[in-house]
């Protein structure tokens, strides 16, 4: 397949669009089913990169929800437990395949962010994975390939419309890139930077001690940085990142927004919202609604006008700050990865309410010892990996 015309370009009055090698080679994918676009292509691209390198770093199969350019989930493929399976909307499906679970996380990490994703997988694309994807809303799959069975699967979702891309696993993009903007061509080296333990070897805190599972992390977060919009910071637990904050200006903003995309996560493990009784008509992504409201403020004017008779089946109680930051006082071992260095140390002082013990960034600010000292103040550990990964 030389090009691929695309419906259209990022909004429907961008015409012609369309998807070319520029030597005139073929493209390394084959659209087997519906007719993705402009922005489709663009999380493809970005999350098969992004999936591709966690499990080159993991050695395990792996899968990212990504939106608009950046990713609002990725994980690999380690298996869950009743809690996680819960409130991923998988308890009901059995035993899952380890991509299976990758996707289970990547996709529940954010559920209301993934909501309309494009999904990449590191791996062939499974029964157990397609059994996931047919029942959520999203708009399109990469893959290096699909089980007959699976294609099938996948083919009848969206009227028959949903996007499916096979991927060459063998595929290599050229060394150096290019794209246009406002008519003027922008070049540069692709960023070949490989993301592994040996980047996280200079421990600069007092405590050195980041075991496998933070060095895992770690590396899921930073990996997934690779792939998201700069500004931007990742938390990691698990297997998985568990909040991303792109594209802010601030970098105590992403600090803060993917902190709090993190408390989301580790919120909706408590007994109060595993607890909540919804109406049997009530689908997944209005629970996931439901469950943001409620362990937000909003849920107070839910309360005020007796909308929650609408949602659930007996009227739950207030979460209540106190209760919510107890719960969250439970959860200790997060790994947090910047992609670019910490100007001040108010990002730690942040961080740490979210439970993380374990900060990997590139150092260079003038403030480096500031940052230290607060890990210090609280025990982290932190490695200066002396790369910046920023993405546009």
């Amino acid at each position: 397949m030389v090009e691929t015309e695309l419906k259209y370009g990022c909004n429907p009055n961008q015409k012609p669009s369309r998807i070319f090698m520029e030597d005139g080679s073929d493209l390394p994918i084959e659209v087997l089913n519906g007719k993705p676009g402009y922005i489709n292509f663009l999380d493809a691209f970005n999350g098969y990169q992004l999936v591709s390198e966690l499990k080159k770093a993991t050695g395990l199969p792996a899968a990212t929800s990504f939106k608009h350019v950046s990713p609002a989930g990725a994980a690999v493929g380690t298996p869950l437990s009743d809690t996680i399976a819960k409130i991923c909307w998988v308890d009901d499906l059995g035993e899952l395949s380890p991509l299976a679970s990758a996707y289970a996380r990547a996709r529940g990490a954010d559920r209301m962010s993934s909501f309309g994703d494009w999904i990449a997988l590191s791996d062939v694309c499974d029964v157990s994975t397609a059994n996931i994807i047919k029942r959520e809303v999203s708009d399109g799959i990469i893959a290096p390939g699909y089980e007959p069975e699976a294609l099938e699967i996948l083919k009848t979702k969206k009227k028959g419309n949903y996007n499916i891309v096979k991927m060459d696993p063998s595929y290599v993009p050229a060394p150096v890139e290019r794209k246009q903007v406002y008519g003027i061509t922008f070049e540069q080296g692709r960023n070949n930077l490989d993301i592994n333990e040996e980047l996280l070897s200079n421990v600069v805190t007092k405590n050195k001690d980041i075991p496998d599972s933070a060095k895992r992390d770690l590396m899921i977060a930073l990996i997934t940085l690779k792939y998201t919009q700069s500004n931007s910071v990742a938390y990691a637990y698990d297997g998985m990142a568990v909040g991303i904050g792109a594209g802010q200006q601030s970098r105590v903003h992403c600090t803060r927004l993917a902190g709090n995309k993190a408390d989301n996560f580790f919120l909706r493990q408590s007994p109060q919202v595993m607890g909540l009784d919804f109406l049997d008509e009530i689908g997944r992504a209005e629970r996931d609604n439901a469950i943001d409201n409620y362990i937000g403020d909003e849920y107070m004017d839910v309360l005020a006008d007796g909308a929650w008779q609408n949602i659930f089946k007996t009227k739950p109680d207030v979460f209540t700050d106190e209760e919510k930051r107890k719960w969250l006082d439970g959860f200790k071992g997060v790994a947090l990865g910047s992609d670019a260095f910490f100007p001040f140390s108010d990002n730690i002082e942040r961080a740490r309410k979210s439970g993380v013990d374990y900060v990997a960034q590139p150092g260079g600010s003038v403030r480096d010892q500031l940052v230290i000292d607060c890990c210090d103040k609280y025990n982290m550990a932190m490695c200066f990996t002396g790369i910046r990964l920023f993405h546009h």
